[in-house]
């Protein structure tokens, strides 16, 4: 008998022993989770100064973590900025410059290389469990499907926009753009008599056909989703963590809120009833809907006993439009589309309890490719051979690691055809030509104008001289856009 129990006891401490080790190498690998918010402007966060829209849950991440005020996207719309901070790399690098949307996305040349590796690729090769929930808009068709760039499970769709309810619309209040209203208009708005569908003839084109041959999928079948998409997307993402809490995991987050259409649930409608326009009012309403499902999340990392093994990102793709949604990009300049601050700084926050700083602010220039040099270092997984990576690991700059004059970045870089611009330090050159605007060269010190209104370029001549070389240096390690939608 006392030979069993001493047996017993052995067993006892050797399965113990296992569970500590096991704790113990798993604790060396922490989870990574990267909550990506589409087309929301810089200034609509409680924590970025926006006090009309509470987003307490989303601002709790940079109270218990870090916040960036100077912190960009590689591309100030969704498809480019997303090949740049899933793969690490400027997407200029490979070719990939521009924005596929509606038929374009099946264009079996449009999506990203298949020779770049993702995050998903490379925390899968370290052992991690990974998982795309939301939107990829990295091409449409077989071969560059998110089951074969590194993601374990897909939940989600392939384009750039889905409805968040598909017709009726049922529970919801719904905008959409008209070309022309009801009654032959072609300005203003139209009013379904129950106030539930709103027509606006603001933007002068009709609202994409965003759900044609763009079906929901789960895996690789396409499915019915029948429950409001921001929520149903923060079913499947509460349900992963729950699945894989036993070992690292990496979780891309991809909401498609608060992307157009602009649809907004009854019941956040009526918490913003006292907005008095109907379009801010949805706008409100979607951004709300978000935050309490990023509280879910939050909350379910909690409940598993995660929060302290869990490193969350997030951050938004591109700036806001402005004219479209009413995402506000306050105090920046531009929005969607456009090189200015307005469409490439975005929102951004990290938070790792016990780890990183809680209440830091950041105020020196980050990008969203340093995500993926943070994971990575983190996850001690090993990087592509032959391919430069150009996010940086932020842990040693956060965790005072680094002298204070040791900047993550000294140049940043964008191209979007003829748009493009430098940042060297706090000055920026850029060229944002469009309708109406000049294609000449622009230059603002950043630190004495965010918003961008003094243009220096005539008063400094030799500043825009040495910014252009230093320009044309990083553009010809560049290469020419792969596709176009101006291509045949």
């Amino acid at each position: 008998m006392k030979r069993l129990t001493n047996f017993s006891i052995g067993v006892f401490l050797f399965l113990v022993s296992q569970v500590l080790l096991c704790a113990q190498d798993r604790g060396d690998q922490p989870n990574i989770v990267l909550i990506v918010a589409d087309d929301l402007g810089y200034g609509e966060l409680g924590c970025q100064g926006n006090p009309q829209i509470p987003t307490p849950h989303i601002d709790s991440i940079a109270r218990e973590g870090v916040r960036f005020t100077n912190a960009y996207v590689t591309a100030p719309y969704c498809s480019a900025s997303r090949a740049g901070f899933l793969t690490g790399r400027f997407q200029t690098r490979f070719g990939y410059e521009f924005n596929p949307v509606g038929a374009h996305n099946e264009d079996p040349s449009a999506g990203l290389p298949p020779g770049e590796e993702t995050l998903g690729d490379v925390l899968k090769g370290a052992g991690y469990a990974t998982g795309l929930i939301g939107k990829w808009h990295l091409g449409g068709t077989a071969k560059y499907f998110p089951q074969r760039r590194g993601f374990d499970e897909f939940f989600g769709f392939l384009h750039e926009g889905h409805f968040y309810k598909p017709p009726p619309w049922e529970g919801t209040t719904t905008m959409l753009r008209r070309k022309v209203l009801p009654g032959g208009k072609s300005e203003g708005r139209w009013i379904s008599s129950d106030g539930k569908i709103v027509q606006t003839a603001h933007m002068g084109h009709n609202e994409p056909e965003y759900d044609a041959n763009n079906p929901v999928y789960r895996g690789g079948t396409p499915i019915e989703e029948h429950e409001y998409f921001t929520d149903a997307l923060t079913r499947e993402s509460v349900d992963f963590i729950g699945r894989n809490k036993d070992q690292p995991f990496f979780l891309y987050l991809a909401y498609n809120a608060v992307h157009s259409p602009l649809q907004g649930a009854d019941a956040y409608m009526e918490k913003f009833a006292h907005i008095e326009d109907v379009q801010r009012r949805i706008f409100a309403a979607m951004l709300s809907n978000l935050d309490d499902s990023v509280g879910e999340v939050l909350d379910k990392l909690e409940t598993e006993g995660l929060d302290e093994n869990t490193l969350i990102f997030f951050i938004s793709d591109n700036g806001g439009p402005t004219k479209e949604l009413t995402s506000s990009n306050l105090p920046l300049r531009g929005g969607k589309g456009e090189i200015f601050e307005g469409g490439i700084r975005i929102p951004f926050l990290a938070r790792w309890k016990g780890k990183l700083p809680a209440g830091k602010v950041y105020d020196k220039p980050v990008i969203s490719l340093d995500i993926y040099g943070t994971a990575a270092a983190l996850a001690r997984a090993p990087l592509p051979e032959g391919r430069k990576i150009d996010g940086v690991n932020l842990m040693p700059y956060l965790m005072g690691k680094k002298a204070e004059s040791e900047f993550p970045h000294e140049i940043l870089f964008w191209r979007m055809a003829k748009r493009t611009a430098i940042r060297v330090g706090d000055w920026k050159l850029l060229k944002n030509p469009g309708r109406n605007r000049s294609a000449d060269w622009q230059l603002y010190n950043l630190s004495k104008d965010i918003s961008e209104e003094s243009d220096l370029a005539k008063s400094m001549p030799e500043k825009v001289v040495k910014l252009r070389e230093i320009w044309e240096k990083w553009n010809g390690e560049m290469i020419d856009a792969v596709w176009s939608p101006r291509k045949k």
